[in-house]
């Protein structure tokens, strides 16, 4: 609805909407006509991040990440505009001007270059070339630095000048960078963009061969010091070794484990083997008689002393092999001694073999066999608990030479590590120096292009475009902050209270009520008469068989005089009686026009000679005006019974009012009213003052019947809301 309103505010302005964009347009048109063409060249550089077939020699190649890609090209565009690189196009540019027959633009653009003398040029070419030379910028603390850093300024040629119309980008997402230079002449656009790409390459060329010299010869020196360490440690490991006799000590304590384990199984078995042989033996004891063990003893006596010296000198044997650690040369002489123990015992068998005791010379022999063989275990476990102890101290021996020999181990393996990533690194660091994937190569160079198209017209159709829209914000702030009331909705929205119509302005100083109705004025009043009609209804509408009905408003001026003659005379148009009272003594407008007969005070007035009927030919009752009120005039009662007789005569009483803000004065005309409207002029706001006054109207309840708008300046509305 806002937006509605705007827009027939606009048709208002429309001299301002015309002129001020005209008048925009006009003056772009003089700003932009003497502007020169301009002339675009580009370039382009291919960097070899991206490019596969400029990464087969380049180990990370294949392991490319967009944010290292993109980091990558950040930092070569950076670097393309730093100040050093566009000092050095710069450089290029005045010495090309000041040597060149053509320069790109004139050295006449100051006052301290104007007729530069051929030794001041030489002079400034001799600066020039060394900065260019050194890649140095000038001194602004050195004076004549300083003046050749004016000279640039004027020419165009400075760092800030350069920068405003170089662009740099990446394409997409290619391996290009693209360098676009824009200036008023084409020559001077291809070699600005082609100065600053070589320049640039040079640069880079150099400070990548740089870093890689100085990466390779700190990497040559500490792949140096990391295998001197490895020597040295491996050098400690081997002395160590010399030193503490040992070969190899895993070798060793497998071996000294394994005997240890063998010598525990002998243990093992030769204990086993003892308490067997025991049983056996005492078994055998138990089944000798004493008396067949006399004969038995006196029999063999001799051949068993043979027998015992032979089992002494298998005993002796059997210990000697036994602590030589199973010596196999003494092997044989254990065998021997066995083989002449067996001759013996076979003996003394063979010899009493017709001996009814042969049964128990049976046992016998069985008997010293079982003690051999059992002294023979019991002695071997002696040696073997000695050959145990042996090589239980030799393990212990090798425990803390095995920890040495580890942390030397350790050592050396880490040192060997260190070793192998610098080598690798070392290897790869030549490898890129030397494979030239880092080489920056530009692939198109920049020539001399036509001349852009002019943009002349659009800016200046941007200006007037602009200008307008301009207006248009200007005129919908003043719009949208304007707080006054201007249609029946607003009045109705922001007072809160019902709106029975509203009348339109009309020019002219004068208004002639009499010739509202006349055929001959009826274009230029219709819509007035039209709307008055429809205040008229709606006032019929509220006042439901009552009579007396008061206008008012919140201040003077807003037309209720004007209200209040228009309907009392349209009510006479419809052939009924009316009478309109000027209720106003402050301003007694309509007793000033019309100049009644009869008077308020003299008809009000509480006197007792004052009862004669009042004239039906009175339609108008004046005043006197000055400082008074009707209750001043005459009591309340004496009042009300005047209007009750006035009830009797006409059939409507319309009472012009005092507007609100004079208190009481409105008040008590308001307490004779069957009904009562307030006229709000258009165009006012409701400021804090009145807003008291609106909530006297509201507290009325019933007996206010609503507003009527006056001088709106709208063609069309809704008679009530």
């Amino acid at each position: 609805m806002e937006l509605r309103e705007f827009l027939k505010l606009l048709p208002k302005y429309k001299n301002i909407l015309i002129i001020v964009p005209l008048v925009t347009i006009i003056i772009s048109y003089f700003l932009v006509r003497n502007l020169p063409d301009k002339y675009i060249s580009n370039a382009q550089i291919a960097t070899g991040i991206v490019d596969q077939t400029r990464q087969l020699l380049d180990p990370t190649g294949g392991a490319l990440q967009q944010t290292k890609v993109y980091g990558d090209f950040s930092n070569l565009i950076e670097v393309m505009k730093l100040k050093k690189m566009i000092d050095q196009v710069s450089y290029q540019l005045i010495i090309h001007d000041l040597t060149s027959s053509t320069p790109f633009r004139k050295l006449n653009l100051g006052k301290p270059f104007t007729n530069i003398s051929a030794a001041a040029r030489a002079k400034a070419l001799g600066v020039f070339k060394y900065k260019l030379a050194h890649l140095e910028s000038l001194s602004l603390y050195d004076p004549y630095e300083n003046e050749l850093n004016d000279m640039l300024l004027y020419m165009g040629y400075d760092q800030r000048s350069l920068r405003a119309e170089l662009i740099i980008t990446r394409d997409d997402f290619s391996d290009f960078i693209t360098v676009s230079y824009t200036s008023e002449n084409p020559q001077l656009s291809a070699f600005v963009v082609n100065t600053l790409c070589s320049g640039f390459i040079v640069y880079h060329a150099a400070i990548v061969k740089q870093n890689q010299t100085a990466a390779i010869n700190f990497l040559a020196q500490l792949l140096e010091e990391k295998r001197k360490t490895l020597e040295d440690k491996t050098n400690s490991l081997q002395q160590y070794k010399v030193k503490n006799d040992v070969l190899n000590l895993e070798e060793q304590s497998k071996t000294i484990s394994n005997e240890i384990a063998a010598n525990q199984d002998k243990l093992l078995q030769a204990q086993k083997d003892i308490q067997s042989y025991k049983g056996a033996i005492e078994g055998i004891d138990k089944k000798f008689d004493p008396a067949d063990r006399k004969y038995v003893d006196a029999s063999v006596s001799q051949m068993n002393q043979a027998v015992t010296a032979a089992q002494d000198r298998l005993h002796q044997m059997n210990d000697r092999y036994v602590r030589s650690n199973f010596d196999p040369k003494l092997k044989a002489s254990v065998d021997s001694l066995q083989n002449s123990l067996s001759a013996a015992i076979n003996q003394t068998s063979d010899k009493y073999i017709t001996n009814p005791l042969i049964g128990k010379e049976e046992l016998v022999r069985e008997k010293m066999g079982l003690e051999v063989n059992y002294d023979l275990a019991r002695y071997s476990i002696n040696a073997i608990n000695q050959q145990l102890a042996r090589l239980n101290e030799q393990f212990r021996r090798l425990v803390p030479l095995d920890a040495t020999v580890k942390t030397y181990d350790f050592a050396i393996d880490i040192a060997s590590k260190e070793y192998q990533d610098v080598l690798y690194k070392y290897n790869q660091t030549n490898l890129q120096a030397n494979s030239g994937a880092n080489k920056l190569i530009q692939v198109e160079m920049a020539t001399p292009e036509v001349a852009q198209p002019s943009k002349k017209m659009l800016l200046i159709l941007l200006s007037g475009i602009a200008s307008f829209g301009f207006c248009v914000v200007v005129l919908f702030g003043l719009f949208y902050f304007d707080e006054s009331i201007k249609n029946p909705m607003q009045l109705a929205n922001k007072t809160g209270m019902p709106v029975l119509g509203y009348l339109n302005l009309i020019s002219g100083s004068a208004i002639d009520l009499r010739k509202l109705w006349d055929v001959e004025h009826r274009d230029r009043m219709q819509q007035f008469k039209d709307l008055l009609r429809s205040v008229r209804f709606e006032i019929d509408q509220e006042l439901q068989g009552g009579k007396v009905l008061a206008i008012t408003s919140l201040s003077e001026g807003e037309g209720k005089t004007l209200l209040a003659i228009s309907l009392a005379y349209s009510y006479s148009m419809i052939n009924k009686k009316v009478l309109l009272i000027d209720g106003n003594f402050n301003n007694p407008t309509i007793s000033n026009t019309i100049h009644p007969k009869m008077y308020v005070e003299d008809v009000f007035k509480n006197a007792p000679n004052n009862n004669e009927p009042i004239n039906n030919t009175v339609s108008v009752l004046g005043n006197h005006g000055g400082d008074i009120t009707l209750l001043e005039i005459g009591d309340e009662k004496f009042i009300q019974d005047k209007f009750n007789e006035l009830k009797q005569i006409y059939d409507v009483i319309v009472i012009e009012t005092p507007p609100v803000d004079a208190m009481n004065k409105s008040k008590e005309w308001l307490l004779f009213a069957n009904k009562a409207i307030a006229v709000f002029e258009a165009g006012e706001k409701t400021t804090n003052e009145k807003r008291a006054y609106l909530s006297y109207l509201k507290n009325m309840d019933s007996k206010f019947a609503g507003w009527v708008l006056n001088k709106a300046s709208i063609s069309n509305g809704k008679k009530r809301r």
